[in-house]
């Protein structure tokens, strides 16, 4: 007999179409157990709520969501993330305790009104990128059971493409938060390191771990970021990163890729052609692409496993593997236990090493708006893996390990599919902070593939409308030039955080000059009605904190004033003095900066 909700999706848009039709959450905790015991995965949860006592929390939750974002919504949450009540296990039974209170990550959820439906299971310690070093049952990809779920988040990931909970929470210290999702194909957000606070989290290696978000959109995930950024005093980790909204992806933007000699697919020709369809598709979002030699992210990536900060892992349970190191999945053991042959000197070695790479890296990851690159190589089965589990594992760790360690932000969404129906994915990798520029990004790249959402066969969600306007405590600025998207300038909007509104023309009365000089900058300059010509701009929203910094750089003759733009309404945006049009080149007849730019490089 097919029961009342079994066709409901679990995505925040179909839940708050059910509720608005009268469904309550205890309907939907009532669904989500009863698909949870007809999945017949035992490997998925490590444990569950108590059902009657999670009904009563859904009861309790009130008739309207009263301003919760994540009112009634079913969560599952990894089982090294403290949830008050339930065991916390790592997937080490041996270390398992009961949580006297919930992670501030899970509290946060609480208070946007989401229920929490269990733990999941996971690559014990968060030491592994493949789902199968747990002593529970390993979860079965949700894709082809003969795969590998991916780890170290396994469970989270298939709950999630299995539609069980509209979202979960993996952790992420090397991929374990973008890995089970290519696999799975779902999406899985990588914020910022300490964006979210990671306190009542077992710890991988302190200094880079994040808790991440599986979902089936990139909306749903960044809501559920959302409700769980923001500083707390109490965690020394923690940082005071801004989650700006998602807006419309900017019209062009510069993205890179690696050189054609340091891509890997493990030999497999399938995986290759899947990611090539995928650029195909970010050049027709208006990406450039800019082919970079990632040989040294790679070198990067060594330093997480093969050099001291191996170590971090080691001291995260040193107490308990100094006295249950038999308890301990043997894998993992062998892996920790490298980090002896490290010492302190070693481990100063390392974090000048790091610094190092990140000042050398920091000019090709600045020439870029982010980075976007394959999640994994390629698929790999439980057998194959089983044979070489430590080899596989690093390969799956290829274009992950050096995310965290560099301090920057990641998403990772199902790109075009394979031929032969395996999982395939692709991850947008930015700078701190970068994370709403990210998912602008990447839900339209999302929207564009044709890949079905984990196993429910259901195709990639549609771009939502996105309202351009500024935040409230954001500052719209309207731009003519070389701060335009994709051009020379539009980093020193976008390191201030600024997002992209809109494109429009500006009020046909100004004329556009080219300024003398030894770099050609644009001047627009106010004339009479009837004098002028529409000119191109982008609007693009600044964090009012910063719009001080970012005048304070811009030099004469340029400056700022009111612009009138085709639609009747105004903002600030660059103007030029009348003095600086003195034997400047007219320009007005090109309609903008781009196009005149795109006549110069092809005279």
């Amino acid at each position: 007999m097919a029961r009342p909700l079994e066709g409901l999706g679990l995505d925040l848009a179909s839940l708050a179409a059910a509720y608005a039709g009268g469904t309550t959450p205890a309907d939907v905790v009532d669904e989500v157990f009863a698909r949870i015991e007809a999945c017949g995965d035992p490997g998925i949860f490590i444990s569950l709520a108590d059902r009657a006592a999670l009904r009563a929390a859904a009861e309790a939750l009130g008739a309207t969501p009263d301003g919760r974002a994540l009112w009634g919504v079913p969560v599952a949450v990894k089982d090294n993330i403290d949830v008050a009540g339930l065991e916390t296990t790592a997937a080490c039974p041996a270390f398992a305790y009961r949580a006297a209170e919930d992670a501030v990550a899970v509290s946060r959820l609480k208070a946007a009104g989401a229920l929490i439906v269990g733990k999941t299971n996971l690559d014990q310690f968060a030491t592994g990128l493949v789902g199968l070093r747990t002593p529970y049952p390993v979860p079965l990809n949700a894709v082809d059971p003969s795969l590998v779920p991916g780890g170290s988040s396994s469970g989270s990931a298939v709950a999630v493409a299995k539609g069980l909970v509209a979202f979960a929470l993996g952790t992420d210290t090397a991929g374990s938060g973008r890995v089970p999702a290519g696999l799975n194909n779902i999406v899985g957000l990588k914020p910022t390191v300490g964006a979210i606070p990671t306190k009542g989290v077992v710890p991988a290696c302190k200094s880079l771990d994040c808790v991440s978000v599986f979902a089936l959109s990139v909306d749903d995930a960044y809501a559920a970021f959302s409700a769980m950024a923001g500083f707390e005093p109490s965690d020394p980790f923690s940082r005071d990163v801004r989650t700006a909204p998602v807006g419309l992806a900017p019209p062009k933007f510069r993205v890179g890729v690696p050189t054609p000699q340091t891509r890997s697919f493990g030999g497999d020709p399938a995986a290759e052609a899947a990611y090539e369809a995928t650029l195909a598709d970010v050049a027709a979002l208006g990406g450039e692409i800019v082919e970079l030699d990632f040989e040294p992210f790679f070198a990067v990536a060594g330093l997480l496993y093969s050099g001291p900060f191996v170590a971090e892992r080691q001291e995260a349970i040193r107490g308990f593997i100094e006295t249950n190191a038999d308890d301990i999945h043997p894998v993992t053991r062998q892996i920790i236990e490298g980090a002896r042959r490290f010492d302190a000197g070693h481990a100063f070695g390392g974090m000048y090493e790091l610094a190092a790479m990140r000042r050398a890296l920091s000019g090709p990851l600045g020439s870029v708006d982010c980075l976007l690159v394959p999640t994994y190589p390629r698929p790999r089965t439980v057998a194959e893996v089983s044979a070489h589990p430590v080899g596989l594992n690093s390969e799956f760790g290829a274009y992950t390990n050096f995310v965290n360690l560099m301090d920057l932000c990641a998403l990772a969404v199902p790109g075009r599919p394979r031929p032969d129906g395996l999982p395939a994915g692709v991850t947008l990798i930015g700078a701190a902070g970068a994370d709403a520029r990210l998912a602008a990004i990447g839900e339209r790249l999302h929207a564009m593939g044709e890949t079905p959402l984990g196993a429910l066969g259901l195709p990639a969600p549609a771009a939502p409308d996105r309202a351009p306007a500024p935040a409230p405590d954001e500052t719209a600025i309207v731009v003519v030039g070389a701060h335009l998207s994709g051009m020379a300038l539009n980093g020193e909007l976008t390191r201030l955080g600024g997002r992209f509104l809109r494109a429009i023309d500006a009020a046909p009365c100004y004329r556009l000059y080219a300024l003398p000089g030894k770099v050609a900058r644009p001047g627009l300059v106010r004339v009479a009605e009837g004098a002028g010509a529409a000119i191109a701009t982008e609007i693009w929203a600044l964090p009012s904190a910063n719009v001080g910094p970012f005048i304070a750089g811009v030099p004469a003759p340029l400056g700022f004033g009111t612009l009138r733009l085709a639609d009747g309404s105004t903002a600030l945006g660059f103007l030029a003095e009348a003095i600086a049009t003195d034997g400047a080149e007219d320009i007005t007849s090109f309609g903008g900066w781009r196009a005149y730019q795109r006549k110069r490089a092809a005279a």
